[in-house]
């Protein structure tokens, strides 16, 4: 079997036999891939607006290294890092600890979607990075962000500046936008987003997917949760929207789910968008009766479904991760499925991605 394609020469042959678009802030991006493949010297982050080719570059980086490497999404690798420290707990310096067992098992670390919303991951990161960086990891990224825009407006942002002073120091920042969304272009359609509450589309694309397999109804099991169901059979999961991301899931369950189904069907889906409200929380102690007042935090201004937007785009993320396709009937159309809300721009990958999979190659 031949060997994989290095960065350079996979982007190349692509554009001269797989039909891709030539791009050169693509060809830029491959570049220092490149070099980053012949040294390992210095890491590249990648950075631009979704569907620019970001992971598919880092993926033909990942997939031609002959050096012990890791590939993954990156809330992965901070559910990891957060496992791994509960179980450092009573080591002296366990981040460090942790910093030096990453750097015994790999030389290069990959990462898809690099993106700090959470003030607990933004003080991890702050000290990790640099202390894998001293442990000789080539650390590979890719972010819809620059790294001065990560966390911009997060509480104690200057507990994460050393962050984001080590990628600086220790990758190269590439910004890819070659101004179009490479994930729009033509294919083959195929239906898998139905803006109806007539009828039911996603009855018949269930038995589709289930033709030959025990259905089951009911709970189904998923970790420490239970999830009440539309139906199930081996390889596929119906339920509604409002059981699986207005309920108390995360991520892990979300993976969870892509380890045993390879297709998800997901139903009344409603109009995610809402009107931000402000919101504060006050920080202040008490003496008697008298209030000493020591400032007000400014938290963000979600709207009331927010919640289970954050749950809708982690499902998405983990199903376009992994190729699960998602069935989805909603009461609005895709395109108007959110545009209102504090979550707006980490919407717009998940958008995107949600349009690539109205196309047949997706999880082919």
């Amino acid at each position: 079997m031949a060997a994989p394609l290095q960065p350079l020469a996979a982007y190349q042959r692509a554009v001269e036999q797989g039909g891709f678009f030539p791009d050169a802030a693509q060809e830029q991006a491959a570049e220092a891939l490149q070099a980053c493949h012949d040294t390992l010297a210095k890491g590249v982050y990648l950075w631009g607006p979704v569907g620019r080719g970001k992971t598919w570059l880092m993926d033909c980086f990942y997939q031609s290294l002959q050096v012990p490497a890791r590939r993954q999404h990156f809330h992965h690798f901070m559910q990891w890092v957060h496992q791994r420290l509960f179980q450092l707990t009573g080591t002296p310096d366990p981040l460090r600890a942790l910093a030096v067992e990453l750097g015994e098992a790999l030389r290069v670390l990959c990462f898809d979607e690099l993106f700090v919303n959470d003030i607990g991951d933004a003080i991890i990161l702050g000290n990790l990075f640099t202390l894998m960086f001293e442990q000789g990891v080539v650390l590979v990224a890719t972010s819809n962000q620059p790294p001065q825009q990560l966390y911009a407006d997060g509480f104690n942002r200057e507990r994460f500046l050393p962050a984001i002073a080590a990628i600086q120091a220790h990758m190269q920042v590439v910004a890819i936008d070659g101004g179009q969304d490479h994930r729009l272009h033509p294919g083959v359609a195929m239906q898998r987003y139905w803006a109806s509450a007539e009828g039911n589309p996603l009855a018949v694309v269930f038995a589709q997917l289930s033709a030959g397999q025990a259905v089951a109804q009911g709970v189904l099991c998923v970790g420490n949760r239970s999830l009440v169901t539309e139906a199930y059979a081996d390889t596929v999961l119906w339920c509604r929207f409002a059981e699986l991301c207005e309920k108390p899931f995360a991520a892990p369950d979300f993976m969870a789910l892509c380890d045993r189904f390879s297709a998800i069907v997901l139903g009344e889906v409603p109009n995610l968008s809402g009107q931000q409200r402000a919101a504060k929380i006050a920080r202040g102690t008490e003496d008697g009766v008298q209030q000493v007042v020591a400032g007000d935090r400014q938290l963000p201004a979600l709207s009331a479904s927010d919640d289970s937007v954050r749950r809708f785009i982690a499902l998405v993320d983990e199903c376009y991760d992994r190729r699960v396709p998602l069935y989805v009937q909603a009461e609005v159309a895709l395109e108007a499925l959110y545009t209102e809300g504090y979550l707006a721009f980490a919407f717009r990958r998940t958008l995107s991605r949600l349009q690539e999979m109205q196309l047949q190659r997706f999880g082919g």
